[in-house]
């Protein structure tokens, strides 16, 4: 599982408490990693997530409606839970 380098995003100039906010959970966050920087097939993919191909297909289409709808309607995007938690170590990094 690749850890977010930022678990926050939001519109410039907004202040949070006016802004309504979308969660990309971590296993969306995965799914779009795999099929849009690293141009994996979703069967590959899946496998990876050990998840079915419909199932990758489905988290993928969640994680891109919501990147969507926080881009057109100007929303705060956090990254967090989900059906996958990350383990950090002592200094905030990764367990292996």
């Amino acid at each position: 599982m690749s850890e977010p380098r930022a678990y926050y995003f939001k519109p410039r100039a907004v202040p949070l408490c006016e802004l309504e906010e979308i969660t990309l959970q971590l296993d969306e966050f995965q799914a779009l990693k795999y099929a849009e920087l690293d141009r994996k097939d979703q069967s590959i993919a899946a496998t990876a997530m050990k998840v079915s191909r419909q199932t990758f297909g489905n988290i993928l289409a969640s994680a891109r409606w919501k990147i969507a709808d926080a881009v057109v309607n100007g929303k705060a995007l956090k990254i967090e839970g989900g059906p996958v938690e990350l383990m950090r170590g002592p200094c905030g990094g990764e367990h292996k």
